[in-house]
């Protein structure tokens, strides 16, 4: 017994130490940041974490596309929703941004399988606001709030990128009818929330282990690999990543070689617009992506 408190001791005074470690050199990092930095991190298997102002709400930009999947699958799972059900594409929902969906025909139809792979995959705006008029986004909220999650929250549909056709936001929730919301766009959240989402699919405990499985695969298969583990090589990732002109954000988890880690990086007010693969936010996802993955203690069975 004394010999197993003794191992338990050395094991949190390297724990402690590791951490340590890692927070010199995230603060070093973020000498001179190109913006603010709320961050949080977990080791899926063990348990350590890191965070910088974890809790503190943030602009989801596309992150919330994250939510927005749980419910749908959650839906499905409670038979309130069929994921091969046809979704058809009319010519007044299509908005400018990310994603092909606006580039079709009108009157197209798929299923809501695909619009949600589109929502993801290639963070598809038009998709988005197809997924939220079949669902409404108050249905998002009220799931994100018995999860326990007080702060993620879809606000709106989207506009799109300077969308002439649709100046004036549509498909407002309870939430973002709220006048103090109305600065967050299209949702809010925080790093620990989103992680919180992210380490319940990994262990399965969202809606079933099958449907856990099916979105970590679909954020698998997320194209934007410009932030978190951007320089890493053969290592497996499920994020989804987000950005606005002065935000950039990813969540996500790094199947590193140590150890599956779960973590949801935002850098806002970043100056000057800057829609290049070098966004000075993106190489700064990247580093402290990479710092994460190489520094947070892993404790061992």
């Amino acid at each position: 017994m004394f010999q197993r408190l003794v191992a338990l001791a050395l094991l949190a005074s390297a724990l402690a130490w590791g951490a340590e470690d890692l927070d010199s050199k995230v603060k070093a990092a973020l000498g001179g940041a190109p913006g603010h930095v709320t961050l949080y991190a977990k080791e899926l298997s063990q348990g350590a974490v890191y965070g910088i102002d974890p809790d503190t709400p943030v602009r989801t930009a596309s992150t919330i596309k994250l939510a927005i999947l749980v419910e749908c699958f959650a839906e499905a799972g409670e038979g309130k929703l069929d994921l091969n059900e046809p979704i058809e594409l009319l010519e007044g929902e299509k908005v400018s941004g990310s994603g092909i969906v606006q580039e079709l025909t009108s009157g197209t139809k798929l299923p809501l399988r695909d619009v949600l792979d589109l929502m993801v995959v290639l963070s598809d705006n038009t998709a988005t606001n197809l997924v939220l008029n079949r669902i409404g986004g108050d249905a998002v909220n009220a799931r994100m709030a018995s999860f326990g999650l007080t702060q993620t929250r879809v606000m709106r549909k989207i506009l799109g990128d300077g969308n002439k056709l649709k100046p004036v936001p549509t498909g407002i929730t309870g939430e973002g009818a709220k006048p103090e919301n109305k600065r967050w766009g299209i949702g809010r959240s925080s790093p620990h929330e989103m992680v919180t989402l992210l380490e319940k699919m990994y262990h399965g405990e969202l809606v079933s282990k099958a449907a856990s499985e099916q979105m970590l695969d679909i954020l698998k298969r997320q194209r934007d690999r410009n932030g978190i583990g951007r320089d890493m090589q053969d290592i497996e990732i499920a994020s989804k990543s987000g950005a606005l002109d002065h935000l950039r954000s990813d969540v996500g988890i790094i199947y590193s070689k140590r150890g599956p880690i779960a973590m949801a990086i935002t850098i806002d007010d970043l100056q000057p617009i800057n829609w290049t693969p070098d966004n000075p936010g993106l190489l700064l996802l990247s580093r402290l992506s990479a710092l994460l993955v190489d520094g947070l203690p892993i404790a061992k069975p």
